[in-house]
Order: C-alpha cells, then structure tokens, then sequence
C-alpha cells in the first residue's frame, strides 16, 4: 500500500454521477488517504458519510431533472458553462496545496483542466458509457450537423486554448482520458471490444460490504418475490405504473412484491394496497436485490449494475433516452423485456413477468452475467488501481 496522499475527486453535482462512486472515495479514506471532494451543496449530504472533506463548490448546472433542456446542443453547452464557471473556483481551493492525485468523474471537464495545468495525475471515474475508437469522431459529426453544434466546438476550443490544460483538442480531452475506470459492467459498454483498454478499466458497480442484504429478509413462505423500483425520485407517470403492477401481480399465488415508492407518503398510492404487496419507501435497491427472482425497473445504468450484479432478470419500464437505451441493452444479453413507460399495463406486465420466468435460457445468461460482473472487482479493484496510479505518479 502507497503511503497516504491527498487525493481530491472533482464531482458533478448530479446523483446519478455521484453515488457510483462513493464507496471509492469511502474505502481510500478508510485507507488511511486524506480525501477531498469538491461538489456543489446540494450534494454534500451524499458525500458526507464517505469521510471525505467538502470543497464548496458553486454550480451552474440545474438541479431539478425538468430544467434540463432535450436539445443535445443546449446540454452540452451546460456542461461546458459548468466548466468555465467551476475552474477558477477549483484554481482557489488547490493551487496553494495541489492534491497528489485527481479523480474526476466523467462530467467534470474541470478536473481534468486543473490537473493538467498543476501537472498532476488523474484519474477517471465514468459511472456511464466511455468513449469507444472513433465514438469521438462520430459524435463530432452528428453535433456539427445540428443547429449550434459548429459554435459550440468553437467554445469549447477556445476554452481549452486559455484554461491552462495540456490537452488542446476537444475530441481527446472529452472522450480520450489517460487512465479511466469505469463504474459500469463492461457488458452494458457499446462497441466494448472498441474501448482502448491499455487507458480503460471496467471494474463494474461498486458497492460497500454488507450492502447486499441491509437487514431485509426475504418473507417465509414466499416462492418467488417481485420488487418493483423506479427510483428514488417521482416522475409523472410512475404512480401509474405502481398502480398498474398492483393489478398486474396481486392475485400471484406465491408471490411476495416489494414495492418501493418514492420519497412521498405511500398512501398517496390512493389504491388498496394487495395483501402480497410490501410497500416501502425507496432505499438504493441492492438492499433487496439478491433474495428477488424478477425486477422492475426503470433502467438507469446503476439499476442495470445493480440487477446484473445480483443476477436478477429484469422488466425493463425506461424513461427517456439513455434508459431507453439501457434497456434494450438489457434485452440483447437476454435477461430483460422492455415495456416502454406509456404502454405499461397489466397485461403487459403480466406477460413479461411469465416469459422471463419460464425461460430457462434468461436464468442461464442472468446467472452468466452475475459471475461476470463479480469477477470485474467493484470497489477494491477500483481503489488499488487508483492507488497504483499514484504510486506511478510519485515515481515519476
């Protein structure tokens, strides 16, 4: 083990960039690092129990999923005004007292502009997709062609000239990290055989010890248990989508639902709630996952983590784009059946829940996943490999 060093991690003030990373940033505390994590307050409640010392940060992004714009322009842009804003700030906190070591997450461009002009090392944290040969190129493309996408490329440029980073060209600094983990299941990641893995290490979800179980057990007598998670924050048409799976699975004879609401109060359902339904409030899912047999979810990418982990098939509600996206990943390994957000019915539901349940080929590619990801090494892989990368650094 290196000898202890600042490490500072460069967040984006979005929980789901936040929470994959967390018990990262918990076990090289736990290692005897001094850790610093510079974030905006409204997250700080998240990072608080890791250990790690709070850099106040004053973010430009929106806060509320509502205020992001769909135009792929306007939230690119948001992310390069974050940039912008964010880096002086950044300059203030650490110029005098540089950290040894810089972990960013994948959003934040200004961790990697600060690392690169004090001439420190850093690491990647991507809880997301990575950049794959040639993605860079095609994305540049596609932006070009859209309304705005020219003048934003030109921003961007001109931003990376003046910042004092290394790296001048807007397609290696945004997609091309020197060193990478990424927090996903390599099997989730497009064009995997395509990622440059000499820069890239998939060490899978990373999760806490005794995260798996969190002191619910599975209920005596039930043969099979079903939960139902959409997160932990409503959209508008998730109490819908509860009230339709209330139809869908309460007359299942041995089946036990774990219905996991969001943060109101669970008699706002306005439904009688049947009696093989468990209804309570919304904790990161993992706390059930491995005594579950089918989930529904609404397949943001830790979810997708978290049920290939436990080797859980999944019925797959997305909602919006990259959801979408996840979820038809999903359905190509063979452990999932996607019903889309405004098609969610009883009978639809019930459906899915039969095919996946008496498909012997989705246990065989569930149970294949799960080895899969277990053997990528989550948290400890990812914090040796964090501490190698600072061992390097010092030699060098």
């Amino acid at each position: 083990m290196p000898r202890p060093a600042h490490i500072a991690m460069i967040g984006t003030p979005m929980v789901g960039h936040v929470l994959p990373s967390l018990e990262i940033i918990r076990e090289l505390v736990a290692r005897g690092h001094r850790v610093t994590y510079a974030n905006a307050d409204h997250v700080a409640e998240l990072t608080a129990h890791t250990g790690a010392e709070l850099v106040r940060l004053t973010s430009t992004l929106p806060v509320a999923d509502s205020d992001w714009p769909q135009d792929p322009i306007a939230a690119a842009s948001l992310f390069l005004d974050e940039a912008m804003a964010v880096l002086p700030q950044l300059h203030a906190a650490y110029d005098d007292a540089p950290a040894d070591l810089y972990l960013y997450d994948i959003g934040a461009y200004a961790g990697r502009a600060l690392a690169e002009a004090q001439g420190r090392g850093l690491v990647q944290l991507s809880p997301m997709y990575v950049a794959w040969e040639g993605a860079q190129e095609e994305i540049g493309a596609a932006f070009s062609g859209l309304p705005g996408g020219p003048t934003h490329r030109a921003r961007f440029a001109a931003w990376l000239s003046r910042c004092g980073a290394v790296t001048t060209s807007v397609e290696e600094f945004t997609g091309r990290p020197r060193r990478a983990l990424a927090l996903i299941p390599r099997a989730m990641q497009p064009y995997a055989d395509r990622v440059d893995t000499t820069a890239v290490t998939f060490v899978g979800p990373c999760f806490g010890a005794g995260e798996e179980h969190g002191g619910w057990m599975r209920p005596a007598g039930a043969e099979k248990v079903l939960m139902v998670s959409l997160g932990g924050s409503a959209y508008p048409r998730q109490r819908q989508i509860y009230r339709q799976c209330m139809a869908a699975f309460a007359d299942l004879p041995g089946w036990h639902v774990v219905l996991q609401v969001d943060s109101s109060d669970p008699a706002q359902l306005g439904e009688r709630i049947p009696p093989n339904f468990e209804v309570r409030p919304w904790v990161p899912p993992l706390t059930v996952l491995e005594q579950v047999d089918i989930w529904v979810t609404h397949t943001s990418m830790g979810s997708c983590g978290e049920g290939l982990y436990a080797g859980v098939p999944m019925i797959a509600v997305p909602h919006g784009t990259e959801q979408c996206l996840n979820a038809d990943r999903l359905v190509e390994l063979g452990v999932a059946r996607r019903i889309d957000a405004a098609d969610v019915t009883a009978a639809a539901l019930r459906t899915a829940l039969m095919e996946l349940i008496g498909d012997p080929q989705v246990a065989a590619r569930s149970a294949w996943l799960w080895a899969e990801v277990r053997t990528e090494g989550g948290t400890r892989r990812a914090v040796d490999l964090i501490e190698e990368q600072l061992a390097e650094e010092r030699v060098g």
